[in-house]
């Protein structure tokens, strides 16, 4: 249900929007309209929401989908979906800013990923799913309501287990944005992720659901084409998890932040020790706005023990007071791809992506400057 506040507590935000709170169990926003069964059954089971079903008026003409709140009521259009994860909310994203007129879309689901919100709200989306999450900001009328987290879904398969983009099958899908204009057979994509025919089979078939690649031709002669490899990029972001992550903070003298990660790498390299430097230090290699490094953040092979790569890289072990961070994950997923820039060993874009997303020091402003001037998608 949507929050609520005592006399003299109202936020800020609502200074530019009506806000409708709930009142002991008094709805706080109406649907009207020819809803599907779906959605009436998802909307049926949220507290603060009441639904009126219309039916065909005569001559076969529909009426409107109204979303009243208050006094305020607006005309949307309305998409329903089982699971809405970051991949499908970009594609609900671009598919909104074609609708013409003042019509709104809105998203009914029965959940939700917190990346599929963020990205909805940042497009103007409006969404409501069953676990109680509540996104609706439109001219007058402004909704939101915290749900409970939902489990992890994904679409699946009878007969198999759903896949996600993570581990071995994460190396598949960046694969595929490394040639996002290459037709791929399973066995190509097999080969260049260094995967079984059967994972890469999967994961081809899975984004095939997801309207992410399309096919033509059938059997071995069957050739997937990349069609949204900004959704992909978005859809592995949310999915993709390091096993096992362990990591040691080090001090090591240096004159200038800038010139440490090519003083590391180097170190590395002549003891032989496979690594890759990411976060603002590998970024700062391929993009000028990178403007402070405090930390130097690097992966390290992990059949390297830690504090030996320390020792290589002339970093002392420190509880505070770090300029240097070694970590290592299960499998070498973070060293995947990885090249030489400038003679630094640098992690992938695409695993800087990531790595940025998931860094507190602006990391998601920097990831998205990243993508905007690096990736292109």
């Amino acid at each position: 249900m949507a929050a609520s506040w005592g006399p003299g507590e109202l936020p800020s935000f609502t200074k530019r929007a009506i806000f409708t709170v709930v009142v002991k169990n008094h709805p706080i926003v109406n649907i009207k309209g020819p809803l599907e069964k779906e959605a009436t059954r998802i909307l049926q089971e949220i507290p603060g929401v009441t639904v009126e079903v219309e039916p065909t008026l005569p001559g076969g003409r529909r009426p409107d989908i109204l979303v009243r709140a208050g006094d305020v009521t607006h005309v949307v259009e309305v998409k329903v979906q089982r699971v809405t994860n970051a991949a499908a909310a970009r594609q609900l994203a671009d598919y909104a800013r074609q609708i013409p007129g003042q019509t709104r879309l809105l998203l009914i689901a029965r959940s939700t990923t917190d990346e599929a919100r963020r990205l909805l709200e940042d497009a103007g989306v409006a969404l409501i799913d069953s676990h109680g999450n509540m996104r609706v900001e439109l001219p007058g009328m402004f909704l939101w309501s915290e749900g409970r987290a939902p489990g992890a879904e994904v679409a699946r398969v009878p007969g198999q287990p759903p896949v996600r983009l993570t581990g071995r099958a994460g190396v598949a899908a960046q694969a595929l944005l490394r040639a996002p204009q290459r037709p791929w057979k399973v066995n190509d994509l097999a080969e260049e992720a260094a995967i079984s025919t059967t994972l890469a089979h999967r994961v081809l078939a899975r984004l095939e659901r997801e309207n992410l690649v399309a096919a033509e031709g059938a059997g071995p002669h069957r050739i997937r084409h990349l069609t949204n490899p900004t959704a992909l990029l978005d859809l592995w972001a949310e999915e993709m998890r390091d096993r096992k992550v362990r990591q040691v903070r080090g001090f090591r003298l240096a004159r200038d932040p800038r010139t440490q990660a090519k003083a590391l790498s180097k170190a590395l390299d002549g003891a032989n020790i496979e690594h890759a430097v990411t976060g603002p230090a590998g970024v700062a290699q391929l993009a000028p706005f990178i403007t402070a490094i405090p930390v130097t953040d690097v992966w390290i092979a992990e059949t390297t023990p830690l504090e030996d790569a320390a020792a290589a890289a002339g970093a002392d072990i420190v509880n505070e007071g770090q300029n240097t961070i070694l970590r290592q994950a299960v499998g070498d997923g973070p060293l995947v791809y990885r090249e030489k820039v400038d003679g630094i060993w640098t992690a992938n874009r695409f695993r800087l992506f990531l790595d940025l997303r998931h860094d507190p020091r602006r990391g998601r402003e920097q990831a998205d400057r990243l993508r905007e001037e690096v990736i292109g998608f």
